[in-house]
């Protein structure tokens, strides 16, 4: 069992990114959330590489390091139930793995998350250069896992094409929304596979394949 991080194991929260970005638009003095989604490396190079090539100065880098930390820091709190699930998994004897999209500052907090020794593998996109849904993030994982990808399955939120980017390389897919609500991105909200709503859902999937 592969997992995705954002809006799949947790939740981005729109208000306290933007309270973050205003904090950083203090430090540097102009608008930094514009820079900082243009950069094409965002998520696939060091984040201090990244900042330097948005324009932040030496002198405000570790402040914006600081506050980007705090933010992940908040974001990094389990969905209800998914601790308990991805211990149910490894009990049944599935391997775990995680793979995500996500800057350099999420791997800096891992460890001190709940989410810490749950896993046995972890792909991150800003350690190894890539990004979804190119098929060797998803093969790294199935690799460090011991499995073919046809043994896997791949649960996330659909972004960065991400479901389709499993399947393609014969992963099977469950999609995730939150309930009463359609999925955030408008090209999976017409999903043909297993999808759920909470994380101990997926054990329910995985009884009835």
């Amino acid at each position: 069992m592969i997992f995705d991080l954002w809006e799949t194991l947790i939740d981005w929260d729109p208000e306290a990114a933007r309270r973050m970005n205003e904090r950083i638009d203090e430090l540097v003095g102009f608008g930094f959330r514009e820079r900082w989604y243009a950069a094409p490396n965002r998520y696939t190079a060091p984040v201090r590489e990244v900042l330097a090539g948005v324009g932040i100065a030496a002198e405000a880098m570790d402040d914006v390091c600081a506050a980007r930390l705090d933010f992940v820091r908040h974001c990094l709190v389990p969905r209800a139930g998914a601790v308990g699930t991805l211990r149910r998994l490894r009990a049944d004897g599935y391997g775990v793995g995680l793979i995500t999209v996500c800057s350099e500052d999420v791997e800096a907090i891992w460890p001190e998350s709940a989410f810490a020794g749950l896993f046995d593998a972890e792909v991150f996109s800003s350690r190894i250069g890539i990004s979804k849904p190119d098929p060797r993030i998803y093969l790294a994982c199935c690799e460090e896992l011991g499995v073919e990808p046809r043994e896997a399955v791949f649960v996330g939120d659909g972004a960065n094409d991400e479901l389709e980017g499993a399947r393609r390389v014969g992963m099977q897919a469950i999609l995730i929304h939150k309930h009463g609500q359609d999925p955030l991105w408008p090209e999976v909200r017409t999903w043909d596979g297993p999808r759920v709503t909470t994380i101990p859902e997926v054990l329910e999937v995985l009884e009835r394949c």
